[in-house]
């Protein structure tokens, strides 16, 4: 599985592979259960994980820098229901992270999603774009 077909989707929690899209919607896979469902894009919204990006004190950074960050440091993954470990564990991670424009719950789902992706053994990686993908 690639970084590259996951996704986030508004209401529900995790993480989940896109399989295919429709019209009206997308058929994903979610990570937790590997269970397969169609979701409307008129009730929810999608976001690729590799076009989030996170504020920090100097210019965005894409999510996957975070995430790599995060396994670099190699310190255990605090609870995400506890606020200030959380909050402890990015600044000591990544502590150029901007911690007045990004949210404790933003802060919970990366610690989240990144458990989710060390658990499914996929590695945080933008991908590579070939020349005709980079000159359209």
């Amino acid at each position: 599985m690639e970084y590259s077909k996951l996704i986030a989707i508004s209401g529900f929690s995790g993480l989940f592979e896109l399989m295919g899209s429709k019209a009206d919607g997308a058929i994903v896979r979610s990570l937790d259960d590997n269970k397969t469902r169609f979701v409307s894009g008129r009730q929810h919204n999608f976001s690729h994980l590799e076009s989030i990006e996170v504020y920090t004190i100097r210019e965005n950074v894409n999510l996957v820098e975070i995430f790599q960050a995060m396994e670099k440091s190699g310190e255990a993954l605090p609870s995400e229901k506890d606020q200030a470990a959380v909050k402890a564990y990015l600044a000591k991670v990544y502590p150029d992270l901007d911690f007045e424009r990004v949210y404790t719950s933003d802060m919970k789902k990366m610690v989240k999603w990144y458990g989710i992706l060390k658990a499914n053994n996929i590695e945080p990686k933008l991908r590579e774009l070939s020349e005709d993908e980079a000159e359209a």
